[in-house]
Parts: structure tokens; C-alpha cells; sequence
């Protein structure tokens, strides 16, 4: 599975990557997490991306066609072509096609910065490839201290966030 990450210098895309694969390697996948970017500014779109597989992932090749791109800003939607599978966008307002989140309100409540853990959290939910435990250790693993500690309640708000829009 081939997952790209886009969002914009200083959201958090290279660390959502991280994070993705880290809470895939702890599902019990191989999985490798790799940025593109060159001389970005704070702003600029940015890219990250993400494999995950049940066997070993030999190719190092940048992705082209993904089968899921996560979205941390939706102004980036239309901003360059976007060839996957299924878009799961960072929005209160999904376009056809679109799954997702306002993970702007939901990271509001606790880390304003923290919309890249909503983000991978949301994939977690409506993908189901990704343990909730997993997730919530791979917090553990890269985050320290209090930034570790928003982060798992981000993931919880997310997760409880989705049963009730599921349950409407």
C-alpha cells in the first residue's frame, strides 16, 4: 500500500509520515516513511510518503500513483494533480470523493499543531489498516513527555470524534 502525505512546510507531513509508518511497523507490517521537499520555505507544499506492506518493500522510488493521499490542508486539493485511490482530506466541507476530517477543530481543543496526528488518526479509523494500540505507541515512541501526552488525546478525540459521526 502507497500512501502520500501532503501538506505545507511546518504542519507536521514528515512527522505524520513518521508516525504512520512507525504505527504500522507496531501492527506488524514493513513499512518505510521518506520526504520530498528541496529548499522549502515555511508554507510551501510539501510531500511525504508512506509504504506499508506484509512483505519486505524494496523499492526507494519516490510514488506516483497512490492508493491513499492524506491531505493536511485542503487548499492543496486543487493545487497540483493528485493521483490516488482515495483522498482523505483535512476539512469541515468533503468534495465528492473525498473522505476526512475538520482536523483543524478537533487539534483546536487540545494542540493547535496537531493536525497531522488528527490526520493519521483519521486514516487509522477509516482505513482500518492501522491499529488504534499501535497508533497510540508509535505517539509514545516519537513524541516525548507532554507533546506525547497531547498526542495520544488527539488520537482519542479523533477515534471518538468518527464513532459519532459514523453513528449520525
Amino acid at each position: 500500500m502507497e500512501i502520500i502525505i501532503i501538506g505545507r512546510g511546518g504542519q507536521g507531513a514528515v512527522k505524520a509520515a513518521q508516525l504512520l509508518a512507525t504505527s504500522a511497523f507496531l501492527s506488524g507490517y514493513e513499512a518505510q516513511a521518506f520526504p520530498m521537499f528541496g529548499v522549502e520555505r515555511r508554507g510551501a507544499p510539501v510531500s511525504s510518503f508512506v509504504r506499508i506492506s506484509d512483505k519486505p518493500i524494496k523499492t526507494r522510488a519516490q510514488i506516483e500513483r497512490a492508493d491513499y493521499a492524506v491531505i493536511l490542508d485542503a487548499t492543496l486539493l486543487n493545487s497540483r494533480k493528485i493521483d490516488a485511490r482515495t483522498i482523505i482530506l483535512n476539512s469541515s466541507k468533503l468534495p465528492a470523493k473525498c473522505r476526512g476530517i475538520d482536523a483543524d477543530a478537533i487539534a483546536s481543543k487540545i494542540f493547535p499543531k496537531g493536525i497531522n496526528t488528527v490526520m493519521i488518526a483519521a486514516f487509522a479509523f477509516l482505513t482500518g489498516i492501522i491499529e488504534k494500540d499501535a497508533l497510540l505507541n508509535a505517539c509514545k515512541e516519537i513524541f516525548e513527555g507532554e507533546m506525547a501526552n497531547k498526542n495520544i488525546q488527539i488520537v482519542e478525540e479523533t477515534f471518538s470524534s468518527l464513532v459519532k459521526l459514523r453513528k449520525k
